[in-house]
């Protein structure tokens, strides 16, 4: 599979799996995991969340951070499996483009002060397809 094709398979799979497993960094460099709802546009993934939660004092001491995608109830069945460094933003136009109704939940809405987009910059992501394909992307 050429890396145009790669590109076009991974897109393919983020559009099927709208959850993920987010990992990070705790101190003591211990590895903490949790499920987040995934948005995309491209290959730039963004996830939303509380800037007063544990993962974004994580992220201040180390960006790395994967993010794995699929084979559960609801997805796809391909995998991604996602290495990147992470950026938190207040970024207006990002904020607005991730909101949605879903996050309702959890925040006013758009302007809330502690709603913070999780800005994922993918270094490497290797796609594990459900009848054995296999390509790794990287930057």
């Amino acid at each position: 599979m050429d890396n145009k094709e790669l590109e076009k398979t991974i897109i393919q799979v983020l559009d099927d799996n709208r959850f993920g497993s987010f990992g990070t960094i705790e101190a003591g460099n211990k590895p903490k995991v949790r499920y987040m709802a995934v948005f995309h546009d491209g290959l730039s993934i963004y996830l939303a969340t509380n800037r007063k939660t544990h993962k974004v004092e994580e992220l201040q001491d180390n960006p790395n951070a994967c993010l794995l995608l699929g084979y559960e109830q609801g997805g796809g069945k391909d995998v991604l499996e996602i290495e990147a460094t992470v950026a938190v933003t207040k970024d207006d136009s990002l904020r607005s483009k991730v909101w949605n109704e879903s996050l309702e939940k959890w925040f006013k809405g758009p302007d809330d002060p502690d709603y913070v987009i999780l800005e994922l910059s993918p270094s490497r992501i290797e796609y594990m397809g459900k009848n054995g394909e296999h390509g790794v992307w990287q930057s």
